[in-house]
């Protein structure tokens, strides 16, 4: 079966790789266009470009999925199946071409978590378990017939960029099933609206701004504990220290730890000795710095920020 490939970041270049690996007839790779990138504003090139190019595929990067030229050369390629994994919308055009449809892979259990950002909005949210999804495409994002679904665990303390490494590994198996069985015509789809009724929240994953990324200090410690994790590696939860005398510190919080203990500090107060640790006081405990980056420089642990910066004075987390 004839299969063109749509995706662009390490996500999906990992699971093209593993479509490669295992046989699957890969005849032409779809990506976004490549981008300056760097202080050199050098053109880098999608992950998912790479690996094509390394095993010689052909490479189609439309500014528009809608240009003609675009559209006739990839219908040229007589594809019987397009598999598109953390790629752009579609228009109706494409996704209608193969003669066995276009299906996505999403990093949720769908119907919850439709959106850009599943992973980090499940961590956030402080969820125990996610999963990942293919589904149909349809005219509507992330709305489509599921095919097949696997469950994972979140871990108590797991960041969204550990999350996203161990759904690559899933996500390989699940893509490799559900092409197979499309192929052999034993798919099985559930519309998503079987699995809606009127009682059933569903839960968003919209793609995250500057602003859904400051720490909200008024929240409980396991929220703010949720909400750092969810956005770690990037993009980061951001914070902002003052000082007594006007001095402020902006900077991003990749890891930490709630403690939840009484405690005699006055809320939101920084607490450290300036040399191993360096702590929020909360109305229910402690959140722990553990991992912090300040703006223009590298991200770097509890210790080794506090032998460069120390906290003279009284400072405090800025929580309006």
């Amino acid at each position: 079966m004839r299969v063109i490939f749509f995706g662009t970041p390490q996500f999906a270049a990992a699971q093209l790789t593993h479509l490669i690996e295992q046989n699957i007839l890969v005849v032409a790779v779809v990506t976004a266009p490549d981008k300056p990138a760097g202080r050199g504003k050098k053109l880098s090139q999608p992950a998912v470009k790479e690996i094509a190019l390394r095993y010689h595929l052909p490479v189609l990067q439309p500014v528009s999925l809608k240009d003609e030229k675009f559209l006739s050369e990839l219908a040229a390629f007589k594809a019987e199946l397009f598999v598109v994994i953390a790629f752009r919308m579609l228009p109706e055009i494409i996704w209608k071409m193969p003669p066995k449809g276009t299906f996505n892979l999403h990093a949720s259990l769908l119907p919850d978590y439709r959106g850009a950002a599943p992973i980090n909005w499940a961590i956030m949210n402080g969820e125990k378990i996610t999963g990942l999804t293919t589904f149909f495409i349809n005219e509507n994002i992330d709305t489509g017939a599921i095919l097949k679904q696997t469950t994972m665990s979140i871990g108590e303390n797991e960041t969204a960029g550990e999350l996203h490494d161990r759904m690559i590994e899933e996500g390989k198996i699940l893509v490799i099933n559900t092409i197979h069985q499309i192929e052999t015509e034993t798919i099985q789809e559930t519309p998503q609206s079987q699995l809606i009724n009127e009682s059933k929240y569903l839960k968003a994953a919209p793609k995250i701004f500057k602003e859904d990324c400051r720490i909200n200090w008024t929240l409980s410690g396991n929220a703010i504990h949720n909400h750092i994790r969810g956005l770690s590696p990037y993009p980061a939860a951001t914070a902002q220290f003052l000082n007594e005398d006007g001095r402020s510190l902006d900077v991003k919080i990749l890891m930490g730890k709630f403690e939840g203990k009484q405690q005699e500090n006055a809320h939101f107060a920084l607490v450290t000795d300036n040399r191993t640790f360096l702590k929020v006081a909360l109305a229910d405990g402690y959140l722990f710095i553990l991992t912090i980056q300040v703006a223009g420089k590298r991200a770097l642990g509890i210790s080794e920020f506090l032998n460069g910066f120390k906290f003279n004075g009284k400072w405090h987390v800025n929580f309006e």
